[in-house]
């Protein structure tokens, strides 16, 4: 038969061709007799606007070589052609694909990733010999039904796509052993992944998450879970009980701990950075005696427990940008570490010299120091997160040697007078009262104000300001986050040497006016709050302005003003209901989204 004309690109029908015209690029007959040799066919970046429909019926239609030659003893035996087993058409323009896929029942192998695919055809579901299907880097909005019939499916790709759901059977994809549903717009996964028991690798990243259903701990083979960039807040207690995992991606969600993982006795990587983790607990530790890799950075850890020695395999720890001001020294007696990241921590004890010499030398230094408290047995311990309520007594050695009250994660209702009674006449700079019940600011506070710089009042339970924080005029930091609070009182305009506050995790519903008039902020984080405008006029006028977090908000719009306040290095608005801009421009980072906004201004 004559070879098809060339026709125009992307022309809309799937797989059926005009007698007038061919649709799209064809494919060279080269091409298909090898196909019909090894039984693969690859189309990948051909150009193609839809799948000629010789390519569907290659196994059905009489080749083209068998009316150019008829001899038996042909070198093409073309009558003993391989049933097509392995489709690539990776890198086209396809916008669709015909039902006419269920000409190739012997598949095992169909990718079509990176097309501009918007829905499947059903007849997927009659590829019941298929093994592993490729549809990731397309527009789907949605999954077929019938694609749940492939019970020899072992490998699905359906990354980055526009999936909102998945289908409520999805667990009838039994032999399943790689999923990858990562970079849609999932907001919930079906209870019935508990059956898909032989998954090995599943990676739900980059979605929309809230929480993950207590099923997946059924999951018994799985070894690699992704589930970062999600809005996780905690994950399923039966985690733990996931014994063949071992690799756990955590990062970028809103987790305030790590998971307790008792069973997970053969975990080699955990990584939870990005996070809003503040404490490190034995309990999170001491079972996982295979980890080699520990991924914290850039969440608000303060101190690491002493049970970190207990991880002897641990090869690499990532601990930059957090609240650590103390290490325990025998840290520097784990046998594998190599790699030990510190950058971006409040570490008072350790030169800014010895941190960039490097790991080995940075255990050098923390095994000296063990050594030093053994020749001087008296010398004040170290705290860590793992101090008990029963054993806090007030760190004088800290009130004196590095000018911070801390009296912080002890679930206390009220500071006690003795706390502040023992700072007598020393000069307290750094006041840290985090992670306790208090309910009000304490009003001794106010006796700190000659000196108090940074103030950490985060994770209680305040529900408004007092006036006694207000007369701190040397505050710089203010850390108020994970409170109840609605308001800022008016008052607050005195401070005006504050750089940064902190007031994530509250329940503010408007942007408070009286930050527009602290003129020297450097920093506000007002993400997960309820903020549903802000004053993008106001804003300009605060020049020293670099950071602004907006995140996780009910901000309906953005007004196209806000483009004009240019002193903004960093502004983060993910998460919130406005329509624009859209997601693919704030991706972009914050000068292209205040190029975008000054665009939208009316002239």
């Amino acid at each position: 038969m004559a070879a098809p004309r060339r026709g125009r690109r992307g022309a809309p029908r799937s797989g059926f061709a005009s007698p007038a015209e061919a649709p799209g690029p064809s494919v060279p007959q080269g091409l298909l007799r090898a196909a019909r040799k090894s039984g693969t066919l690859n189309l990948t970046g051909r150009g193609l606007g839809e799948v000629p429909q010789h390519v569907w019926r290659i196994n059905l239609d009489t080749p083209e070589e068998a009316h150019q030659n008829l001899s038996f003893g042909a070198a093409d035996r073309w009558w003993e052609q391989t049933d097509l087993t392995k489709l690539i058409l990776t890198s086209n323009n396809l916008q669709c694909l015909s039902e006419d896929v269920k000409l190739l029942p012997a598949l095992t192998v169909l990718e079509v990733r990176d097309n501009q695919l918007t829905s499947l055809p059903s007849a997927l579901g009659q590829l019941e010999n298929l093994q592993k299907l490729d549809v990731s880097h397309n527009k789907l909005e949605s999954i077929p039904e019938e694609l749940l019939q492939l019970s020899r499916l072992k490998s699905l790709f359906l990354q980055h796509n526009a999936l909102s759901r998945l289908p409520d059977g999805f667990g009838q994809l039994i032999s399943l052993e790689e999923l990858d549903v990562s970079n849609n717009q999932l907001t919930e996964i079906p209870t019935s992944f508990a059956l898909l028991t032989n998954l090995v690798q599943l990676s739900l990243a980059y979605n929309q998450l809230t929480d993950l259903p207590v099923e997946i701990s059924a999951m018994k083979s799985l070894r690699h879970l992704d589930c970062s960039k999600n809005y996780l807040e905690t994950v399923p207690s039966g985690l733990a009980t996931m014994a063949a995992l071992e690799q756990l991606y955590l990062r970028k969600n809103k987790l305030r701990s790590l998971p307790e993982l008792h069973s997970c006795k053969v975990l080699k990587g955990l990584h939870a950075g990005e996070n809003q983790i503040e404490i490190l607990n034995a309990e999170n530790l001491k079972y996982l005696n295979s980890l080699s890799v520990l991924e914290l950075r850039d969440n608000k850890i303060k101190s690491l427990p002493d049970e970190i020695t207990l991880l002897q395999k641990l090869e690499r720890l990532d601990l930059t940008n957090n609240d650590i001001s103390r290490l325990p020294y025998t840290l520097g007696n784990l046998p594998e570490l190599k790699f030990l990241a510190l950058e971006g921590n409040p570490l008072r004890a350790f030169r800014r010299d010895l941190l960039q010499k490097g790991t080995q030398e940075l255990l050098k230094y923390l095994r000296s120091k063990i050594q030093d408290d053994e020749t001087n047995p008296n010398k004040e311990p170290p705290r860590t997160a793992m101090t008990l309520p029963s054993e806090s007594r007030i760190n004088m050695h800290a009130i004196t040697s590095l000018k911070l009250l801390d009296y912080s994660e002890k679930q206390a209702a009220t500071i006690p007078d003795e706390a502040f009674d023992a700072v007598g006449n020393n000069p307290i700079t750094t006041i840290n009262f985090s992670k306790n019940q208090l309910s009000e600011i304490p009003p001794r506070i106010a006796e700190l104000k000659d000196w108090a710089c940074d103030v950490s009042l985060g994770f209680n339970k305040i529900s408004s300001i007092s006036l006694q924080l207000c007369l701190l005029h040397k505050l710089t930091h203010l850390d108020l986050r994970n409170n109840f609070l609605t308001s800022l009182p008016e008052e607050m305009e005195v401070l005006t040497r504050l750089q940064i506050i902190n007031l994530s995790f509250n329940r503010f519903k408007a942007f408070p006016s009286v930050l527009y008039r602290i003129l020297t902020l450097e920093t506000i984080l007002l993400s997960n709050n309820l903020v549903g405008s802000v004053d993008p006029l106001q804003l300009k006028k605060m020049d020293r302005l670099g950071t602004l977090d907006l995140q996780n908000n009910d901000l309906l719009q953005v007004p196209p003003e806000l483009g004009n306040c240019e002193n903004l290095r960093t502004l983060l608005l993910e998460g919130n209901p406005f329509r624009t801009p859209r997601a693919a421009i704030l991706a972009k980072g914050t000068a292209a989204v205040l190029e975008y906004l000054r665009s939208r201004i009316p002239t």
